[in-house]
This record gives structure tokens, sequence and C-alpha cells, in this order.
């Protein structure tokens, strides 16, 4: 079964055409990555998706739930990680989690154990109760991810979850997401502009620039597509042929 499917997408932000076209389906289970440059519309993608904004034309679902007929349906299916933290950096981690699992109606054992498991899950177990202030950027990272995870969510949208990370925290971030996608049996859909984040992470990627999608599949796939040995030598050759923005080719080679 599909637990997103996204069928022509359109946006516009006044004179900005955000989405033009867009379209994809993403398998339950799946971690699924959209890759491109700041302002591909990856974004403006994921907001749609988890009712944050509304498309002006075109048809989204989210585990068989319409996005604009059915927006708190899907928004109870969900979890979301946005680019920027949404950590209270004055309480601790474990509190953190215990308000975001209050705001979704958990309470008592249930709830502490959840957030017990999570603090466990990303890392964290031993600055719980440290004041978030006094985390690392890694750490605060790892906690905004538990938090979109407090309530069992069956579709995490995760919006560029390392940008900002220095290299080893990056790698962290990785190896930790890899294991909660497996552990918490999630379907992922992951917008980056790291091209070795989507190799890493990614059952499928789908390239993205100028607000539409121009080539989806695994690694293996979009290199065999272009006659390439990489991932990055098929973005390469996307961005030869004029298919993307080559604004990213020059985020690539900084």
């Amino acid at each position: 079964m599909d637990a997103i499917v996204v069928e022509d997408l359109r946006k516009h932000y006044g004179d900005v055409q955000a989405l033009n076209g867009v379209s994809f389906n993403v398998a339950e289970g799946e971690v699924f990555g959209l890759l491109g440059p700041n302002g591909a519309g990856k974004t403006t993608t994921v907001k749609v998706l988890s009712t944050l904004t509304k498309p002006d034309s075109g048809r989204a679902e989210v585990v068989l739930q319409d996005v604009v007929k059915d927006p708190n349906g899907v928004r109870r299916s969900i979890g979301y990680v946005p680019q920027t933290s949404g950590v209270d950096r004055d309480a601790t981690g474990r509190e953190n989690l215990t308000l975001q699992g209050r705001i979704q109606r958990m309470r008592g054992a249930q709830l502490k154990a959840r957030v017990d498991e999570l603090l466990e899950l990303v890392g964290i177990e031993d600055a719980a109760d440290r004041v978030v202030r006094g985390y690392s950027g890694g750490m605060k990272r790892r906690l905004d991810v538990a938090l979109g995870l407090v309530h069992r969510p069956r579709v995490v949208f995760l919006d560029e979850p390392t940008t900002g990370l220095d290299p080893e925290a990056r790698v962290t971030m990785w190896e930790e997401l890899g294991r909660i996608a497996e552990r918490e049996a999630l379907t992922i859909l992951l917008t980056t502009h790291y091209l070795e984040e989507a190799d890493q992470l990614c059952d499928r990627i789908a390239f993205i620039g100028e607000g539409q999608i121009a080539a989806t599949g695994t690694s293996r796939e979009l290199a065999e597509r272009y006659g390439v040995a990489s991932l990055e030598d098929a973005y390469l050759e996307l961005v030869g042929r004029k298919e993307l923005s080559r604004a990213h080719l020059a985020e690539i080679e900084s």
C-alpha cells in the first residue's frame, strides 16, 4: 500500500510558482528522499502533505486521507520535524517530550514509558534531565526528531534534519535515523540537499528542481538511467542536461 500519494500538485506564492505539477508515491515503510537545492520545492511539498498549506490544485493523500478534505485525520497520522527547531531551550529533554505527549492526549504510565523509550532511541537518555540550552546542535536535533515520534505516527516528515550540523554530528544523525526507521516501522519522507545523505538513508530518491520532479528511483536506478557510476554523477548529468538548476551543483562542489 502507498502511504503517500501525490498527483500534479501546484502551488504559487505571489508570482513564484513553488510547485509545478509534482507527482510521486511513497510505499508504506519506505524512506523516500526529496533531493534538490534550496528553493526547489521540497519544503513546500512537505508543508502541503503535513496540512500546513493548501495546494492551488492537484491531489495529495497521506495514509488514505486527503490533505485538503480531511486535514485533522492526516495530522493524527503524521509526525513533522521542521527545519527550525521547536524545542523549549529552558526545559529539559524529558520535559519537552512529556509536554508534547500531553498535547497528543497521552497520560500517565503510557506517556512516561514512551518518553523513556524515545530518549533511549535517539541516544540522549544521559542528558534527559539537563536543560536543553546546554545541548549540542546534534543533541537538539535528535530531540526534535523524538518530539515528532511521541504519538507513534505512521508517517514522519523530516525537513532537512541535518542542516547546520558538523560532519561528525551529521553522520551520527544518519545512523540514528536509520535505526529509528527500522525500529519504529515508519514511512519517512526526508528532504535534503545533501547527496550523501540521500544515498545513505533513502530507499528511493526523487530529484526536484524548480517545482518539478526530474527523476525518481533508487540510487542505483538513477545512476543506471543516466549511464553513470553514482548518485552524484546522476545528479551532475541532470544538471548538464538543464533538467535541474545549477544552484545545487555549486552547493555540492563547495
